[in-house]
């Protein structure tokens, strides 16, 4: 095997070391380095090489994507856990590498590893273990921790944190020395999860500055940090969290991490332009445009009458609604969230006929027929619970309490798996139902597998990748949303079973625009729900008009989630112009490169999506806050090529704020539907003159190469 391998994609190079034969160690990821002989090779690992003093061991000490003490490092383990109280230190020897296949093992621990690190062609290093009990005896996992180097350089960090409508928020801070560690115990990726850890040069933007990234693709808890030493090493790591004693493997048993992705670029944008180019190069990526969904929840809530459902049917079908969805409600006893969950009967009480009627009205009407669901719990005031209460999870004998009058059913249970399977297969064989919007509405707290109580978020999270798989598997054309109470449930493991998450259960417009904002670093905007509502918001009680909310549901995929039946007539027609503009500039927002302006003004956003090759974009400027400049000063725009010409206009119905252009006064020069024509270098070192906005409100510009 050769000593050095350098890989490059998409602008990136990752320099991996095998000397010696023990596990690979990152020399060098970051920008591309350019085609490199042999020798220039070896220069540059000479050139690299540490100081081989003031260490724990006499020489260097080399960190490994899966670091181990018996290196002589004394930081985060890439692998803790023990046989007996012993074998507690590893000291693998690679024995294999194939391409991105690394094989080692350690004799004297009984331990084998399979290790897989590649570089997409994307630009996005992706990496996991693969532990394997040899030995005789049993052996306990606690951690198996990956990690990748950055340089000193990297010295501030942005990741996330969040709660119920108010998913991923920002925060940074300065990268000291020790450990800056976000743990997830929630049993699912939860909301105020990492996310996305990024650490970059001092001051980095959307556009400016290196960044090192990390996400970690799984959907149980899980634990990202950041790490440096006094050594000059600086880490950035992942695993799952494992709860005491949850992966004992017997003799021959072997146990995957999570996948660990990672992307370096200059500026925010280009990390999530590797992610969202990652995403949309997968098979298995959505390929059809992405349709209107109309969603009932707000718009009816508990309350199902099948003429109240036809008649929205109708107005949704009348504005360009192309998906109707019908949220909780429909099942069993469920005539509100305390019961009935996990009776995944067709509710005889609400639907005599079946939900026949309603879906034959649907389709007749030339829409997708969608429906909610929640697997994965179930009220204990329900059918299902009665019959069987040892299919719930628990730390033994004594149940978790309850969170939204729920218990969480334990589909590692291969009894409760298989029932769930047998209803949802049912549903879907019964009815045309081409969507389903997959729920996850509490933590997973004393989540145990019984009669045994031993921790059980792993197992459920396998089983629920399981459930998901088989049933695309069964109904290949069924798409799946992944819902958890809004957005609590958004990373990529998910995502290669699911096809779009709902960002957030707040679609007030302004909240909105910094939750998808932030959604979007990793995910593309195909892939996130993004909502109209009411006029006054079910969560905030913040009132919008019409014009707001849907310019800001326009970046992702778009959908309706309002009682139309109430609307206003010049509402319902605004709302028209945007369905059909989103129509219009689909084939652009869902595939091309999303960007974010580093403007000075707090008061001021500029984001929009620039065609791939240029040719064609749309941007938002929006006004979040009252501006401390009147007006408020030049926009730049960015992500356009430089070497060529634009013709830039302002972009109907986002032409006017709030539909009504009498309400502008004097109109801004250049701000005519014949817009101006200017060198692209221009526009994103320039910029043009924003519009004076009232705050929460939005104005959208079109530029298409001349």
């Amino acid at each position: 095997m050769a000593d050095v391998t350098h890989l490059r994609a998409a602008g990136v190079s990752l320099v991996l070391d095998f000397s010696g034969s023990t596990l690979p160690r990152v020399r060098y990821w970051g920008a591309d380095l350019g085609e490199l002989s042999t020798s220039e090779l070896a220069a540059t690992l000479l050139a690299q090489s540490p100081h081989p003093i003031g260490y724990s061991v006499d020489g260097p000490v080399d960190v490994a994507v899966l670091p181990e003490q018996s290196a002589g490092w004394l930081g985060t383990p890439g692998i803790v856990g023990n046989r007996g109280g012993r074998d507690f230190s590893t000291a693998f020897r690679v024995v294999s590498v194939d391409g991105p296949a690394v094989e080692a093992v350690d004799e004297a621990a009984g331990l084998g590893l399979a290790l897989h690190v590649e570089l997409t062609p994307a630009g996005l290093v992706r990496q996991r273990a693969v532990l394997t009990n040899t030995g005789s005896s049993d052996f306990t996992v606690d951690a198996v921790n990956l990690t990748l180097p950055a340089p000193p350089q990297a010295v501030e960090i942005l990741d996330f944190t969040g709660r119920w409508t108010r998913e991923r928020s920002p925060q940074r801070t300065a990268w000291n020395h020790g450990l800056h560690v976000r743990e997830n115990r929630t049993g699912r990726t939860g909301y105020d999860s990492a996310y996305l850890l990024a650490a970059g040069t001092a001051g980095f933007g959307n556009r400016t500055g290196e960044i090192w990234a990390v996400h970690t693709a799984w959907s149980g808890n899980h634990r990202t940090f950041a790490e440096k030493t006094y050594h000059s090493v600086s880490l950035l790591g992942s695993g799952e969290l494992l709860l005491s004693g949850e992966v004992v493997l017997g003799p021959g048993e072997s146990y995957a991490s999570p996948w660990q992705y990672a992307s370096y670029g200059h500026g925010l944008d280009e990390v999530s332009a590797r992610f969202h180019r990652h995403l949309r190069s997968r098979a298995s990526h959505p390929s059809s445009p992405r349709p209107v969904v109309v969603n009932t929840w707000e718009a009816v809530y508990f309350d199902h009458d099948l003429d109240r459902l036809k008649a929205l049917a109708d107005a949704a079908a009348s504005v360009g609604g192309e998906r109707f969805v019908l949220d909780d409600g429909w099942f069993g006893s469920r005539r509100d969230d305390r019961r009935g969950l996990g009776d995944w009967y067709v509710s005889d009480e609400v639907w005599p006929d079946g939900l026949g009627p309603l879906t034959d009205h649907v389709t007749g009407l030339g829409m997708q027929f969608g429906i909610w669901v929640e697997p994965e719990m179930v009220n204990p005031d329900s059918e299902l619970a009665r019959a069987h209460p040892d299919w719930l999870m628990a730390a033994g004998d004594r149940l978790p309490r309850t969170a939204r009058h729920q218990q969480v059913l334990d589909l590692a249970r291969p009894e409760a798996y298989a029932h769930i399977l047998r209803r949802l297969d049912a549903l879907l064989s019964e009815y045309p139902v081409s969507y389903l919007k997959w729920d996850h509405n509490r933590d997973l707290v004393d989540a145990g597998h019984r009669p045994t109580g031993r921790a059980g978020v792993h197992g459920q999270t396998l089983a629920v990748y399981r459930l998901l798989d088989e049933l695309r598997r069964r109904h290949p054309d069924v798409e799946i949303e992944s819902c958890s109470s809004g957005g609590a449930r958004v990373d990529l493991e998910i995502l290669e079973r699911t096809d779009r998450v709902w960002v957030s259960d707040c679609i007030d417009a302004l909240e909105r625009q910094s939750m998808q904002r932030w959604t979007n670093a990793l995910i593309p905007l195909e892939l996130m729900g993004t909502h109209v509502g009411a006029g006054t918001s079910h969560t905030t009680h913040r009132q919008h008009p019409v014009d707001f909310r849907a310019g800001t549901a326009l970046f992702g995929h778009f959908g309706i989630e309002w009682d139309l039946t109430a609307a206003s007539e010049s509402d319902l027609e605004r709302l028209r112009s945007w369905v059909a503009l989103y129509k219009e500039l689909r084939p652009l927002l869902h595939s091309g490169t999303s960007v974010h302006a580093d403007h000075p003004d707090p008061a001021i956003e500029v984001h929009g999506v620039v065609a791939e090759d240029g040719s064609d974009a749309v941007f938002a400027i929006v006004a979040l806050a009252t501006s401390q400049l009147y007006p408020p000063g030049a926009v730049r725009l960015p992500g356009l090529s430089t070497d060529r010409t634009y013709h830039v206009r302002p972009l109907a119905p986002g032409d006017v704020p709030d539909g009504n252009a009498h309400n502008w006064g004097v109109p801004l020069p250049w701000w005519q539907p014949e817009g101006v024509t200017l060198p692209g270098r221009v526009l994103t070192t320039a910029g043009v003159q924003a519009p004076v906005l009232h705050p929460e409100r939005l104005v959208l510009v079109r530029a298409t190469a001349v």
